[in-house]
């Protein structure tokens, strides 16, 4: 694994069913100490199952099958459960969708955030009482001290949220997993969220995984991006050049349906057909059956993922076209959309 990189992911396949199918083909990416990179893609393409596997978290039937992860120099594929219990929430922690399922109903929040402390750090009672109202105030909740004594049901969802990642960063991990953090959240609530992840991040020196069905949640936040679809990576670069100048049809119809930026689109476009079950054995191109480019030779064999201008990386046989507005017709038809 490269020195400047925190976080290096090569080959990583994640079978699933018993290890009947596999439903992560061979992802590789890297994060480098204080950088985000976004991580996007239909649900069932393998983003979570990724994270999952990055935090020793799989569920159960699901297994890395081969590759490595790499995490500060030392490979976590092989950590054991006792070695896990020092890493994850103290050197990578993480935030998911939906927080209140995370917390325990009958008990106040302060007092879940102290007990991570006690656990982890072991500070005595009062220490981490303290520390825990320290925390809720630095994740910008008005009245900190009262917000300890409540229980989750008091608490709006975007409290909910920064009491969790409060919870995920108070043992100052270097690694945190973002994975659809703002995606129940309305829109003035998500935008303080990132605002909480990007000034921690600045603060901290943080890495972020964030995973996201919203284009405009990854643009806002990350460096780099790296598109999933059916179990594989597909495209990856530099956000501004990905969003700006997308080589993959597939990140071309995310684009589109989302239309990052323009907010006064006309219609809803959805991307026609459907992904591929998970684990489904393809001989070509995953996207083949669903884009209006594909050729005969698409789904022959497998697709590598080549080197592209701007620091890019794309599966695709498809040079590189001269005119990025040119979509064909029929590209916005009725199907699946994020």
């Amino acid at each position: 694994m490269p020195a400047e990189a925190l976080l290096s992911v090569r080959d990583l396949r994640v079978t699933v069913s018993g290890g009947r199918a596999e439903a992560v083909r061979g992802v590789s990416f890297e994060v480098a100490p204080g950088e985000a990179v976004g991580l996007v893609g239909e649900s069932g393409s393998g983003k979570t199952l990724t994270c999952r596997a990055v935090l020793g978290a799989l569920p159960p039937g699901c297994s890395v099958s081969s590759g490595e992860i790499g995490f500060g120099g030392h490979d976590l594929t092989g950590t054991s459960r006792g070695e896990w219990l020092g890493i994850r929430g103290s050197r990578i922690g993480a935030v998911f969708q939906d927080p209140a399922s995370y917390l325990n109903p009958s008990l106040p929040v302060g007092g879940q955030l102290a007990e991570v402390l006690r656990v982890k750090l072991g500070l005595r009672r009062r220490a981490a009482r303290e520390r825990a109202v320290e925390l809720l105030d630095a994740m910008g909740l008005r009245d900190p001290a009262r917000v300890c004594g409540q229980y989750p049901h008091e608490l709006s969802g975007g409290m909910l949220q920064r009491v969790l990642i409060a919870i995920a960063v108070s043992c100052d991990p270097e690694l945190l997993i973002a994975d659809e953090a703002t995606t129940a959240l309305d829109v003035t609530v998500q935008a303080e969220v990132l605002e909480l992840l990007a000034r921690l991040r600045a603060e901290r020196g943080l890495s972020i995984v964030c995973v996201s069905h919203d284009l405009a949640v990854i643009a806002a936040l990350c460096d780099r991006i790296v598109v999933f679809y059916g179990g594989e990576i597909v495209e990856s670069g530099p956000t501004r050049e990905v969003l700006a100048r997308p080589r993959h049809p597939y990140t071309e119809a995310l684009l589109r349906v989302a239309s990052v930026g323009d907010w006064g689109r006309r219609d809803l476009e959805v991307i026609p057909g459907q992904p591929p079950p998970a684990g489904a054995s393809l001989p070509g191109c995953r996207f083949a059956g669903r884009c209006a480019f594909a050729e005969e030779a698409c789904s022959a064999a497998p697709v590598p993922l080549t080197a592209r201008p701007g620091g890019c990386e794309v599966r695709c046989l498809r040079p590189e076209p001269a005119d990025r507005d040119a979509v064909p017709a029929g590209a916005g038809a009725r199907g699946t959309d994020l």
